[in-house]
């Protein structure tokens, strides 16, 4: 029942009761009964609603939404921008829906990739099995045989997947604006082989199955530590169950549980394991921390939480899988000059391959487009060696209001920054394309020109004092 619905018997009730209040004792009666009636009256109970099935279609065509010619989503029947508030006063139903199309939107952009860019799927570990949980990355064919050129793209963090800047820009704007396919098409185009990284797909989701889902319900074999745990969660379990009261019906969300794809690191490397449960963080008995090999000193990014060790058995994370596509593709590729384009948190991830391979990165790498990234040298801890060659070889597209290409201050002594022409974080690669290329293209003729000309980012160089 809608509020205006309410608010109309409201109306009415008191009308009838300021007529009522008018007559002799009779009405005087009748007005009595009325402001009991009323005063029965649950108003939260009346604004309640039944919450609809969790239950959402599988394709575009079940959504009723396609992509025109313009790469933009469009109702099939309205031609409408897609609708976030399908059902007024359903919050939560509505973002499910708005998440199922979103995991619809993944598998086309896959589709184009394989169909549209002519890209091959790669599946990682490389030595996986045919039944363990899988990652995967997309290249070009000649992306290891290239004696030329090699463009890797990296996505930021969070839903986001191989070929995508920003989920949002895909359904509410374009596909030009939201993808990578303008770059991989221009990469080719202009000679490049192409590598697509997928640092978000660390695991798979599966439905619990009932044993599961009972034993997890059962907490009486569980360490005190645990129990702990869930009591500090009681709060937020409080808050979620006040947000379903608004809901007659609120329907129940399957239960799930994570397959985590098997760590993808070299042997013997040191790689950075983001951890979600900050308790293991603290953990100060490495041996009995599960599938932590060796703990050392860790250390609090504003980005999120880490620690060094050696190997995991699972918890992959962006840098753990940048490192492993490093190893076992880009250093083997034929291309004498490497590019990087990495987007917000990529270029963190980016930043971590330098500290973890320096040597090898100067050796392949020829410049790097970073795009709003949110590194930090300082919190990172990379050396002075790795902040000189990043002054030299990166260039950093920020969101600002300037026109694309100004020169932006930086209070950080690594690389420069430029406007990427506008403020919105998750266009800057997007708007910022056309300054990417024309920037790699002079890199790659100045590492082979004769002079071998110190490379430089046009008028818009920024110079900074060693601190």
């Amino acid at each position: 029942m809608s509020i205006s619905i309410i608010s109309l018997i409201w109306l009415t009730l008191w009308i009838n009761m300021a007529q009522l209040q008018q007559g002799g004792p009779d009405e005087k009666e009748k007005t009595t009964a009325l402001k009991d009636l009323l005063s029965r009256i649950d108003l939260d109970e009346l604004m309640k609603k039944d919450e609809p099935p969790l239950e959402f279609p599988d394709t575009l065509e079940g959504f009723e939404y396609a992509f025109n010619e313009k790469g933009q989503l469009r109702h099939i029947t309205t031609g409408e921008p897609f609708v976030f508030n399908a059902r007024e006063d359903l919050h939560r139903w509505n973002q499910k829906r708005y998440e199922a199309l979103g995991e619809i939107i993944t598998k086309y952009v896959y589709e184009l990739l394989e169909k549209d860019c002519k890209l091959k799927k790669i599946s990682l570990p490389v030595d996986a099995t045919e039944s363990e949980p899988k990652n995967f990355i997309f290249m070009s064919e000649d992306a290891m045989t290239n004696p030329d050129k090699l463009m890797v793209l990296i996505h930021g963090s969070g839903v986001v997947r191989a070929g995508q800047w920003a989920r949002k820009l895909i359904i509410n704007e374009d596909l030009d604006s939201g993808t990578q396919i303008p770059y991989i098409k221009r990469a080719m185009d202009e000679g490049y082989g192409v590598i697509v990284l997928n640092p978000n797909e660390n695991y798979i989701e599966v439905e619990k199955t009932k044993s599961q889902v009972q034993l997890s319900s059962d907490g009486s074999d569980e360490p005190a530590e645990k129990r702990e745990r869930k009591d500090k969660n009681f709060k937020e379990v409080k808050k979620r169950r006040d947000f379903y009261e608004k809901y007659r019906n609120p329907q129940k969300e399957k239960e799930m549980i994570p397959l985590y794809i098997r760590a993808l690191t070299t042997a013997g490397s040191k790689v950075l394991v983001r951890l979600t449960d900050v308790s293991a963080l603290l953990c100060s008995a490495p041996d009995k921390c599960p599938g932590v090999v060796e703990q050392q000193t860790p250390y609090l990014p504003s980005f999120g939480l880490f620690r060094s060790h050696t190997g995991s058995e699972d918890n992959g994370c962006p840098e753990e899988h940048l490192i492993y596509v490093w190893d076992h593709f880009i250093t083997h590729s034929a291309a004498e000059n490497t590019f990087f384009v990495a987007h917000s948190y990529g270029g963190l991830a980016f930043v971590e391959l330098m500290i973890q391979r320096e040597a090898d990165v100067k050796n392949k790498v020829t410049a790097v487009a970073l795009t709003d990234s949110v590194h930090n040298v300082w919190h990172q801890e990379a050396g002075k060696t790795i902040r000189e060659w990043m002054r030299e070889n990166c260039c950093n597209w920020v969101s600002s209001s300037e026109p694309l290409d100004t020169s932006v201050e930086s209070m950080l002594p690594d690389c420069p920054r430029v406007s990427a022409g506008t403020e919105r974080h998750e266009l800057t690669s997007w708007k910022s394309l056309p300054s990417i290329f024309k920037f790699f293209t002079e890199a790659s003729e100045a590492k082979n020109s004769p002079l071998k000309a110190a490379l430089t980012r046009r008028s818009h160089r920024i110079k900074h004092e060693e601190i």
